[in-house]
């Protein structure tokens, strides 16, 4: 390894040494949550700052395996930034249940180091690998609180369904690797172009691993019909945990998506554009029929998570469709997948600032009275559902206008695939603001004191309203940011 190379991935490096950090203050510290959430974010904050440092002159490191571009540091600080935020949310609910925060942060920053993997890898099996990295330690956290059967329950399913949808990924991947003679994603990308060309064949070998690999990908987005495990892991886990395996996970397996099928499989886009439409409107139209039909706020995040899976979906859809060849499907499912990120962040921490007092549920009556009980987080849980709705000016209104803009300019059949968008967001409506009745019409049934909250999550919901605010006004700076990493991704 060379000194060039060294620099190129010094930011996955501070990413391992502040996951490491936090351990060894753990072992010094014990017990000390406040130590434990001081280290991971000043490492965190290293990160991104080398992040930064490096994307200004892309690069690749070892042959061109691992690639540095615009696409890797908008991902990157995106991945760095919902860390951050589910760290800083994390002990205002595990504390009082005294689950350790130092390994709650530590596994957390190791995720994100193969979430960072995923997007700047430019080699197939280092696709896999980083994919592994990052979905492994969501077992342990799903199961995180050992007590709690439901914890337990969730984190096995999880587990179970993942490794089947691994193994069929890595078997795909064999299957393209074997037929294509390399696992360099332009090189797979060139050999592709050829059989689209007509100078090479397209064997069924070839088509099996393009179907194993999709199938894989759909189980880790949580598409419909491979979306089982998901309520299940999400109800059963911690709800700041629940909160981060909503949004990294998929955000990172989005990453690995577009660096499969844009750039290795984008010459078959006219073959796999077909079975992404189909997805998308499945996804998107069950998750929230599901979702309609839930009592249980956790649940209905967790079935609403899925429908936000079909949105992104029609980003990609709407690049592979468009026969001009822009990038403004791209675009959009970078930006809608940051703004996700934030206002769903966002609702999970007012959830499991609810819970904070022990024997607390999820449900619906826990919400009931919250805008006269706590009205801050009654305001700021209403922003986030209507964000989390497409209402404007909020980051989710631009995040689904683009996502629309997109599908409508593709054309075709995309146009339908926008209509079924616009439905199905004004089928959302009735289960978020149904919450929102619930919190300021609605009294609770039990007369229970507000409960104080610590100064870290009050700081989190702060960051997270205001980049929901921000992006809903000013939603340009991160267009330009989610243009130019979908620039990288394709040229020209």
């Amino acid at each position: 390894m060379s000194w060039q190379d060294f620099v190129t991935i010094s930011p996955l490096v501070a990413g391992i040494l502040t996951a490491a950090a936090i351990l060894v203050v753990d072992l010094i510290q014990p017990a000390r949550s406040a130590i434990a959430v001081a280290t991971a974010l000043i490492g965190l904050g290293i990160t991104a700052a080398l992040t930064l440092i490096v994307g200004l002159n892309p690069a690749s490191a070892f042959d061109g395996s691992y690639t540095v571009d615009a696409l890797t540091t908008f991902l990157d600080i995106l991945f760095i930034s919902i860390i951050a935020m589910t760290i800083v949310f994390g002990p205002d609910y595990l504390v009082p249940r005294n689950l350790p925060v130092a390994e709650f942060a530590t596994i957390l920053v190791f995720a994100m180091t193969g979430a960072m993997l995923i997007a700047a890898s430019t080699d197939l099996l280092v696709l896999f690998l980083g994919l592994e990295l990052m979905v492994l330690p969501g077992y342990l956290l799903a199961g995180f609180h050992k007590t709690d059967g439901n914890s337990t329950e969730g984190a096995i399913k999880y587990f179970l369904l993942g490794s089947f949808s691994s193994a069929i990924f890595l078997f795909g991947l064999a299957f393209v690797w074997g037929l294509t003679g390399t696992t360099r994603v332009d090189e797979v990308a060139g050999a592709l172009a050829a059989v689209v060309a007509g100078a090479a064949p397209l064997s069924p070998g070839l088509a099996m691993g393009l179907a194993f690999m999709t199938t894989g990908v759909a189980f880790k987005v949580a598409a419909v019909p491979f979306h089982y495990w998901t309520p299940d892991a999400y109800q059963g886990s911690p709800t700041p945990i629940t909160g981060y395996l909503s949004v990294l996970p998929k955000v990172g397996a989005f990453a690995l998506i577009l660096r499969l099928f844009v750039e290795a499989l984008g010459p078959l886009s006219d073959w796999w554009l077909p079975v992404m439409i189909v997805l998308a409107a499945a996804t998107m139209t069950l998750g929230n029929l599901v979702a309609l039909t839930q009592d249980n706020v956790k649940r209905m995040l967790a079935y609403s998570s899925i429908a936000h899976t079909g949105y992104m979906l029609v980003g990609l859809a709407a690049w592979a469709g468009d026969p001009s060849g822009r990038i403004d499907g791209i675009e959009a499912l970078l930006f809608y997948g940051a703004a996700y990120a934030f206002m769903n962040l966002g609702a999970f921490a007012v959830v499991a600032a609810l819970q904070k007092r022990t024997g607390v549920t999820s449900s619906l009556a826990t919400f009931a009275g919250l805008g006269r009980r706590e009205p801050m987080l009654g305001i700021l849980m209403t922003l986030f559902l209507l964000s989390l709705t497409g209402i404007p000016p909020t980051a989710g209104f631009f995040a689904k206008a683009n996502i629309i803009i997109a599908a409508v300019q593709a054309g075709g059949p995309l146009t339908i695939l926008a209509v079924i968008v616009v439905l199905n967001a004004a089928a959302a409506a009735f289960y978020y603001l149904r919450v929102v009745v619930y919190m300021f019409m609605r009294e609770s049934a039990t007369e229970t004191p507000a409960l104080r909250h610590g100064a870290l999550l009050w700081s989190g919901l702060a960051a997270a309203t205001a980049l929901t605010i921000l992006l809903g006004f000013f939603p340009s700076a991160l267009l330009e940011a989610a243009g130019r990493a979908a620039q990288a991704l394709v040229p020209g």
